[in-house]
């Protein structure tokens, strides 16, 4: 059980909130590199730790990533006019360059030199991987940019689901890597059948097993933990486990056990204390990983169907999340479609921040315990001064990956030899699909 005060450390995440300033030492995305496709195209409003950002792609293909506000009278660059190699206000006309040099102040006198006695708060930034990232922490701690684990090369097919929900980052972040839920709330989508691993279908996932109750073991390490649901197999349980193997990459990223067909991850963004984005991901070869349409119409998370234009959920809790009780009755567990659906109607009726001081935790929830002390652990040493977690030295590696495996109960799930999806028998060299994941 959580005190108020460590689910406030937890959580917190604006202004000078510890967990937020830890956060920023990390590249953090901020919005899909569709939202800014065009050079000189609409400027997008952002929100990260609570400060209020304008992304736009200038004239040579740009990106910045600013402070919203103009830094004159403080009027929204959201609508101002991105032209020739900059962004301008339209109150008074002060135009910004990507890296936040006040270019032009139409109504200033061009003698007065003020131009170059304004800086205008803009962050470093990076594409890779289908998004745009910035670095918010300060300059002298900036790392530089690796690729995630879940976009290892230019050539991994990335395919993205983006929702903005009204709740806090970390009861997301919960979700994800809590792998006993699946067996209930995701059972008509996670179907269990007689088959040798996970198999993707066009509409559901196939699992070799029934068991609803997992035995959890964790192995903390520098960059978060991995952890093993060990499940009973349908066929050969007395020599046999089923492990599904989940990666926490601290601060907010969860590597999910894949199929057999691409690998699955996602990334919680914190927006502000009560306000997340929500990154759902496929990844692999491009021959076998879900294009990004067909991805999102298969989660239930298509722009305009199911999401409004700024990729806010149709689904809510005043509409009972489009639950159709009928279809319960016909035998659907939740009556709810896409199963982000079905985990972001549990997110949502925690609360904005879930109250963790009412839990009652159990053997399934081991999980979820090592998230809290080892994020408040992380925290608390930040504050002293100590790095950030999953900084410097302690960074993931490409070699970290989740796996889903029938394994002899011989076989500790520590030292298996997990292997990215990928096309197979395709070389691929740099990427190296074939890794030992120890320590």
């Amino acid at each position: 059980m959580m005190t108020p005060e460590e689910n406030d450390l937890l959580c917190r995440v604006v202004g000078q909130a510890a967990m937020g300033q830890l956060m920023r030492r990390h590249w953090t995305p901020v919005c899909l590199q569709e939202e800014v496709a065009d050079p000189d195209g609409t400027p997008v409003k952002a929100r990260l730790f609570g400060e209020d950002l304008v992304v736009f792609r200038d004239s040579d293909g740009r990106v910045g990533v600013m402070d919203e506000h103009c830094p004159h009278r403080r009027a929204s660059l959201v609508f101002g006019r991105n032209e020739e190699g900059g962004l301008r206000c339209l109150y008074h006309g002060w135009k910004m360059d990507v890296e936040g040099n006040v270019l032009e102040m139409a109504s200033e006198p061009a003698a007065s030199g003020m131009t170059e006695k304004v800086k205008h708060t803009a962050y470093p930034a990076k594409e890779w991987g289908g998004m745009v990232w910035a670095y918010m922490g300060p300059k002298d701690t900036m790392p530089s940019f690796e690729p995630p684990a879940w976009a290892p090369t230019a050539d991994t097919r990335v395919s993205i689901a983006k929702v903005l929900l009204p709740c806090n980052w970390a009861q997301i972040l919960e979700g994800a890597i809590d792998s006993a839920h699946s067996s209930s709330l995701h059972s008509s989508d996670m179907v269990p059948a007689r088959v040798d691993s996970a198999k993707a279908t066009e509409k559901t996932w196939l699992r070799p097993s029934t068991d609803k109750a997992p035995r959890m073991q964790v192995q903390r390490t520098g960059y978060g933990f991995r952890y093993a649901a060990l499940r009973r197999p349908l066929t050969n349980a007395a020599a046999n486990d089923y492990v599904r193997s989940t990666v926490f990459v601290a601060p907010a990223t969860a590597l999910i056990p894949p199929n057999n067909l691409y690998n699955v991850a996602n990334i919680n963004v914190p927006m502000d204390d009560t306000n997340t984005a929500f990154y759902f991901i496929a990844w692999g070869h491009p021959a076998q990983t879900p294009e990004t349409e067909t991805w999102r119409k298969f989660l239930r998370q298509s722009v305009g169907v199911d999401l409004d234009g700024s990729y806010r959920p149709l689904r809510t809790e005043e509409n009972r999340f489009w639950q159709d009780r009928n279809a319960m009755k016909a035998g659907n567990f939740t009556g709810i479609t896409g199963f982000p659906n079905q985990d972001l109607a549990m997110w949502l009726t925690m609360g904005p921040i879930a109250d963790r001081t009412h839990d009652r935790l159990g053997a399934s929830d081991l999980a979820i315990v090592e998230f809290r002390k080892q994020m408040l652990d992380a925290v608390r040493a930040f504050e002293q001064g100590g790095p950030a977690i999953g900084t410097g030295a302690d960074a993931a590696t490409p070699a970290v990956c989740a796996f889903q495996a029938i394994v002899p109960k011989t076989t500790d799930w520590r030292s298996y030899e997990a292997r990215y999806i990928w096309q197979d028998g395709l070389e691929h060299p740099e990427l190296e699909p074939s890794y030992s994941v120890n320590g």
